[in-house]
Formats: structure tokens, sequence, C-alpha cells
């Protein structure tokens, strides 16, 4: 078994700036950047997530962060709010808000999915 020390989480993006401005400004988390050039981002309960910029980014196509919310309504209304559009499923039961409701589609959680600017998928999600 590896004796690991700490543990992170990465992805990268195309464009470090926006970046930098979607998850430290639209999103509102903690954001440094290195000597060089990628972001640390601190995610509520305290893990790290580094952000790193490539050129031929593709973006991922599953949830690369989830953010844990007490009130989905609440969090969807202050994203709409910022500008950030919801991405909606074809066959994925969302509600008008873009809200997959966990009770009515007997699937777990309350989510929400939209995209950071380099088309990466994000959530916010409750229980």
């Amino acid at each position: 078994m590896v004796t690991a020390v700490h543990g992170f989480s990465g992805f990268s993006v195309d464009d470090i700036d926006a970046a930098r401005a979607f998850y430290g400004e639209a999103l509102g988390l903690p954001v440094t950047t290195n000597e060089m050039g990628m972001l640390g981002i601190t995610v509520p309960g305290g893990a790290e997530v580094m952000v790193y910029p490539k050129p031929d980014h593709a973006p991922a196509v599953f949830t690369i962060l989830n953010l844990v919310v007490d009130d989905i309504d609440a969090a969807v209304d202050e994203l709409t709010a910022a500008g950030i559009e919801l991405v909606r499923y074809e066959g994925m039961p969302q509600d008008e808000k873009g809200v997959m409701r966990g009770k009515a589609a007997d699937r777990g959680p309350d989510i929400a999915w939209f995209l950071d600017p380099a088309g990466n998928i994000l959530s916010v999600l409750s229980n």
C-alpha cells in the first residue's frame, strides 16, 4: 500500500484566467495561483483541487466537481443570477429549473449540472 501524506484532484482548462474568474468570482471559492500558473481551489470541507492550463484541453464528459449545498433551489437561483446556465440532459427528469429531483426520479440527491468556461461538467446537489 502507498503511504500517502496528502492528496488532491486536478483537471485541465483551456483558459486559466477564465477559470480563475469563474471559480473565484462566480462560484466564490478560494483560489490561489502557484509559481507555475496553476490554480489551487479549496472546496468546502478543505479538499484541494489543482487546475492547470492545457492548450489541447478537451472537456471532461463526466462531472469533475460536485458542490454539496443545503438548498438546491437557492443554489440554482444563485448560479442563474451569476449568468451560469444549467445543463439539461435528454431523458433526465429535470424540472423547469433544471434540477433532477432525487425523490421524483428515485435516484438519490437533488442535482443540477452546469459547465465551467472550459466546458467541464460541475454540479450542485443536496440530499
